[in-house]
């Protein structure tokens, strides 16, 4: 007889299910509590019951469809060479013309002063000092042309390569002779791009003109380039220098090819918890310039065996400074199908929104410093025996009588990376604040929508050899109490600790270390493939709080090693297996909880 048969009442029904979780666990009242244990419990770790009437239970269901402020930072590109300045803007420098003096048939004479008039870059000191060889001793006309000279290569040698200096007409008589030495600075007459095809021209001259203000510095405009160069919607990008039409004017010629903006991934791993089916298919269309604005649409599609999710996204850059605006929303349908839960029918419904806006405060082609807030609402919604007259709401970790958790977060983010031709470094710092709007879940006791929190991500990946990588990478997270399922932090699986099942803990602190060398053991060049062998040591620890007790084990280790297969940007393949130092008891029915994982990504735009 099914169990919802035997539940004839909505309290014998809730007694006896939370009795058959219990059962299946092998459970002790103290292992109720507990957030890892038994194969039960991780998929249903049951968490500190705040009555006698409501146990509630901590689940890896109710974390199904995360939003992009949930996901771990993602994976840093090996380190690239950045283009050599001739490459990207061969020139040759170009001056004012110059107006011949009148000296009034004097030989030579002795200047007291130079006024160099024009500049607005640099100071009558910092000028006066390159004038200040010609002073006081009689100099020829020759030796006065090496004055303006030396004033048109002080800016040359700052980078201001289409400035210069002459010397206009004028009289030199008497013992207190001033020679004006007048500067004309360069600017730029007019940006021209050529070779776009669905990208705005605009998109690439407001960029360079950022940088290209008046006088013009040729280190600021190979700036500009070097930082388009490195935009993905760039395939390559060269400019050239020519003389305007008016003096101190120039044109600035930029050719361009852009990359590929439309991509269909399709991504098969087993990275999801068992409880909803390891096996993970996924479907994504990726356009990064829709509009031709370099504006990037996402839409994905994910499917296990007991889940389904959608997810999509639109970013669109608001000025030249790539200043962007992301809205991002997302659903999902998750069922319990993992023996013996699956007998519950238990389903979540959840769903989420995000609104981001993100500034770069510094963009340099080696460094990046940017900031930016998030507004998120999530909802998600879990009931027992769904779909027939006996359902009821699943006392999940926070929810209300209804099984129903609202959460609102406004989230404040920091993000920073170096880049050099050897190595890059990415930090990510996000502050999160629950907020008591649009009808949060409010607890007596935590967790609840009101919370504070910090996340750390960092990674480090080092260029060894040719094809030979390390990678470094931490995680951490800290709470001022205890969190709902959204906002815990997850140690175990494919992208954390391997060599355990996913979400093996959920605890309201954690932290997480990862280091990964990658070493090429066979090269394809006719494919542009390489093949590569991965050792890994993954370790994590997490911790509860707001009297929850802790998980028992805390700290999860594993070591292992994979096989890495990359053809150009086509397809990347990868396999691991990780061997757990931990002990978690417990069944392991699938690969994924016997320590072998892997990913395989195709996109067949990119052959």
């Amino acid at each position: 007889m099914k169990v919802n048969r035997l539940c004839s009442s909505h309290y014998i029904k809730f007694y006896l299910c939370f009795s058959f979780v219990l059962s299946y666990g092998s459970l002790t009242s103290q292992a109720v509590a507990q957030s890892v244990s038994a194969p039960s419990v991780q998929n249903l770790p049951l968490s500190q019951t705040p009555s006698p009437n409501s146990p509630q239970i901590n689940s890896p269901i109710l974390r199904q469809g995360e939003p992009p402020s949930s996901q771990p930072l993602p994976e840093s590109p090996p380190p690239q060479p950045i283009p050599p300045p001739e490459e990207l803007l061969p020139l040759p420098p170009t001056t004012p013309g110059e107006a011949e003096p009148s000296l009034d048939s004097v030989q030579t004479v002795v200047v007291k002063r130079f006024k160099v008039t024009g500049s607005t870059v640099f100071s009558e000191a910092q000028l006066a000092e390159v004038t200040k060889p010609f002073l006081n001793r009689p100099i020829t006309l020759a030796e006065l042309f090496q004055a303006r000279t030396a004033v048109t290569q002080f800016y040359i040698d700052r980078g201001y390569i289409t400035s210069g200096a002459y010397i206009p007409p004028q009289t030199l008589a008497g013992e207190d002779i001033e020679v004006e030495i007048r500067v004309v600075e360069g600017s730029l007459e007019d940006i021209r791009v050529t070779g776009t095809r669905r990208l705005k021209p605009g998109y690439i001259s407001s960029r360079i003109g950022l940088k290209t203000q008046k006088p013009l510095n040729r280190d600021q405009l190979l700036e500009a380039l070097q930082l388009l160069q490195l935009d993905p919607l760039l395939e390559s990008i060269s400019a050239e220098l020519s003389a305007g039409t008016r003096p101190g004017e120039s044109l600035l010629e930029v050719q361009v090819k852009e990359a590929r903006a439309f991509d269909l991934p399709i991504i098969l791993d087993n990275g999801r918890s068992p409880s909803v089916g390891t096996f993970r298919r996924q479907a994504q269309v990726i356009h990064n310039n829709l509009l031709g604005y370099g504006d990037r649409l996402f839409l994905g599609y994910t499917n296990t065996d007991g889940s389904n999710a959608g997810d999509f996204s639109y970013t669109i850059p608001v000025s030249p400074r790539n200043t962007t605006l992301t809205f991002s929303f997302g659903l999902s349908d998750s069922n319990v199908i993992e023996e013996p839960f699956n007998v519950l029918d238990i389903e979540s419904k959840s769903q989420y929104f995000e609104f981001t806006v993100r500034h770069p405060v510094v963009q340099k082609p080696s460094r990046e410093f940017a900031v930016g807030l998030t507004f998120t609402q999530r909802y998600s919604e879990a009931t027992l025996f769904t779909g027939t007259a006996d359902e009821l709401p699943f006392p999940a970790l926070g929810a209300d009588a209804d099984g129903i958790t609202r959460l609102s977060a406004i989230r404040f983010f920091q993000d920073a990376v170096w880049r050099s031709s050897n190595e890059v470094i990415a930090l990510r710092s996000q502050f999160s604040i629950g907020l008591d709007i649009f009808n949060a879940t409010i607890n007596d006791t935590p967790p609840d929508s009101q919370f504070f929190a910090w996340r750390g991500q960092a990674q480090w990946v080092r260029l060894l050899g040719p094809d030979t990588l390390l990678l470094l990478r931490g995680d951490v997270q800290l709470a001022n109490q205890a969190v709902l399922p959204f906002e815990q932090f997850a140690l175990g699986g494919i992208d954390t600790v391997r060599g355990y099942r996913q979400d093996t803990l959920l605890t309201d602190d954690g932290a997480l270390l990862s280091a990964e060398v990658r070493l090429p053991i066979l090269r394809m060049p006719k494919i542009n493939g390489i093949l590569q062998f991965a050792p890994f040591v993954d370790a994590g620890f997490g911790w509860n709080l707001s009297g929850r007790p802790d998980p028992d084990p805390q700290f999860l280790v594993g070591v292992g090693a994979g096989l890495r297969l990359q053809i150009g940007n086509a397809v990347t393949a990868r396999f691991d297996y990780g061997i757990p130092l931990t002990e978690v008891s417990g069944e392991k029915n699938t690969l994924q909880e016997q320590g072998f994982y892997f990913s395989l990504i195709v996109n067949p735009f990119a052959f």
